[in-house]
């Protein structure tokens, strides 16, 4: 009689149920895994988008120092990578490419929003021939303008520091 048959049939493999356990814990650990990089996802989306709108707002500075005013409306930001936006009346010989490389749209597909001048400007008294600033945002993941998760940059011009305001701040959008 071999050692086997004596003490009866030896263990060969896991069981089912010991299977299944170890496989609930992998998908619970692969779950937790998941929504932490999510979170981080999104996170990583805002950061692109508010380093676009920078960017953006950059290229609308330089734009102004050489047309003395902000795009228009019409000419939206498209004009920062394309001369056939530029408006017909604008002297077209000193537009340069403000972008390299052309970003019609924001990380979730959506066009980026623009006014030449923004919704919350008071032109100054003291100092009229200030130019207005503009507005520029991201709709947000939602692709819906005026919602809690839209991204907005305040204009240059709009500083209360006592300077000429270029530069630009992103700010979160504080809702309608």
């Amino acid at each position: 009689m071999t050692p086997r048959q004596m003490h009866g049939y030896a263990r060969t493999g896991f069981t089912l149920i010991e299977i299944l356990i170890v496989l609930a814990i992998v998908v619970m650990i692969s779950g937790l895994a998941a929504v932490a990089l999510f979170g981080q996802r999104e996170k990583a989306d805002v950061q692109a988008t508010q380093i676009n709108l920078g960017t953006i707002g950059d290229a609308l500075d330089a734009f102004r120092l050489d047309y003395r005013r902000y795009p228009t409306d019409e000419e939206g930001v498209a004009v920062l990578w394309d001369r056939e936006q530029l408006d017909a009346d604008a002297e077209s010989s000193s537009w340069i490419k403000y972008l390299e490389d052309p970003s019609p749209r924001d990380v979730w597909g959506n066009a980026w929003g623009y006014a030449q001048e923004s919704e919350d400007y008071e032109p100054d008294e003291e100092n009229p021939a200030a130019v207005a600033p503009y507005d520029l945002w991201s709709n947000g993941p939602d692709g819906e303008e005026g919602t809690d998760d839209d991204i907005r940059m305040a204009g240059a011009t709009g500083s209360s520091d006592g300077e000429d305001g270029v530069g630009s701040d992103l700010l979160p959008d504080q809702g309608p």
